[in-house]
């Protein structure tokens, strides 16, 4: 049992706290309530950059790296569809530098052409090794505009096109900033060697002056029902041919995440998996294979991606795909594989639980899902999860009129 305190400030900071006397270190997570969901079309990408701008200075220091690294501290970030995150840990002694250097940032930037300059050019670096330079690298790119039409996720969080980064100027930076980032808009979750009381204490003393903004009004447009298959079929210069389909499922908190979160464990649990067992060991269509969902709190995707076999007819490896899939519906040999599974969730829960950082983070998701207690009821959740409620989920969300498909067809084997 993970316990914890939770606390409000009057600005609307959300503030949540494990004693761990284990450690040494204390573990501080902030997650900023907004993500590449919260962009408008025409000008994607600024939350990822924002991860990178949130490093360059703000207000009063100059150098957030060097201050925290002088206390022993580290530190890193990240940006998804739907919040962005940043944590550190640090020596027990030296928390309140943590403070200082969160609350000066959560103030103000150091909103300087200078750093949205270098900043900019990282991340346009970042978007050429990643999605242009590399094989499958625009896959993303590609796939998440087929699935959706209208919701925001239909762009990967660093951008539709790399040119909504190369225009952003600093007006911009500075509307999304104060739009956005704000004591009201941000949790704190604490994990480590420090008390409630010191938490809620340096908590009033950094961030308690810090006054609530005037958010952004989040207007998504809801993702219509998908009612007919949709394909799409590229030719590249990749070493193998692969295909990637996506099907919709619901959100986050919806009652069948954790029935979809098992079934792709069943689909892709390492090589104990039916995918690997069935289409990589035995049938020899794949080298390699996947399964996985998105974790969106908006309605989100299953994956399933492999790279065929060289020689392999691309119909006849999705053909194998979907066998799987059927014998999953069918409810074939599934309750000993489905316990396996379950204790393997399990194991692997308690053990990412023992870090403070682990901890940290999901006391900031839970809050923001609505309900921090799941860091403690996840793997109940995940284990009242029946046969029958894998033989109906799979058979709703795993239809061809659900299902967006790209083919990456690999021009180097045709030759």
């Amino acid at each position: 049992m993970i316990n914890y305190n939770r606390f409000c400030l009057d600005n609307g900071l959300r503030i949540l706290v494990h004693e761990d006397r284990s450690s040494p270190l204390v573990a501080m997570n902030i997650l900023y309530d907004v993500g590449s969901k919260d962009e408008d079309p025409d000008k994607t990408g600024l939350a990822h950059l924002f991860e990178h701008l949130m490093f360059g200075g703000s207000l009063n220091i100059p150098e957030y790296d060097k201050s925290l690294q002088m206390v022993g501290g580290e530190n890193n970030a990240f940006t998804n569809n739907d919040f962005t995150n940043y944590y550190l840990t640090i020596p027990s002694h030296n928390i309140e530098t943590g403070f200082w250097l969160e609350s000066d940032r959560m103030l103000e930037l150091e909103f300087s052409r200078k750093n949205l300059d270098i900043q900019k050019n990282v991340v346009i670096e970042e978007f050429n090794q990643r999605y242009l330079n590399q094989p499958y690298g625009d896959t993303i790119l590609k796939l998440r505009p087929l699935a959706y039409e209208v919701h925001p996720y239909r762009w990967p969080t660093i951008g539709m096109d790399i040119s909504h980064i190369e225009n952003t100027d600093l007006d911009q930076i500075r509307t999304f900033f104060f739009s956005h980032y704000a004591p009201n808009n941000a949790i704190i979750a604490f994990s480590g060697n420090i008390t409630p009381d010191l938490a809620l204490s340096l908590s009033r003393k950094w961030f308690g002056p810090i006054e609530k903004r005037s958010l952004k009004p989040r207007e998504i447009p809801v993702e219509p029902e998908q009612k007919a298959e949709r394909i799409l079929t590229v030719e590249k210069e990749v070493p193998a041919t692969a295909i990637y389909k996506v099907w919709h499922i619901g959100s986050r908190i919806s009652p069948d995440f954790y029935t979809l979160d098992l079934i792709t464990d069943l689909l892709a649990g390492g090589e104990s998996g039916r995918f690997y067992t069935e289409l990589v060991r035995e049938k020899k269509l794949f080298s390699e294979i996947n399964a996985y969902l998105t974790s969106d709190i908006d309605p989100g995707l299953i994956f399933v991606q492999g790279k065929l076999m060289k020689g392999i007819d691309i119909q006849q490896a999705e053909e194998g795909i979907t066998r799987v899939i059927r014998g999953v519906q069918n409810g074939n040999g599934i309750k000993d594989e489905m316990e396996k599974v379950k204790n393997k969730f399990e194991s692997s829960t308690v053990f990412a639980n023992t870090s403070i950082l682990n901890k940290a983070i999901n006391l900031s998701f839970f809050e923001l899902l609505g309900n921090p207690e799941l860091i403690n009821s996840e793997v109940e959740e995940y284990r009242k999860v029946n046969q029958e409620m894998v033989i109906e989920a799979t058979r709703k969300n795993f239809v061809a009129s659900n299902c967006s498909t790209l083919y990456y067809k690999s021009i180097r084997e045709e030759k």
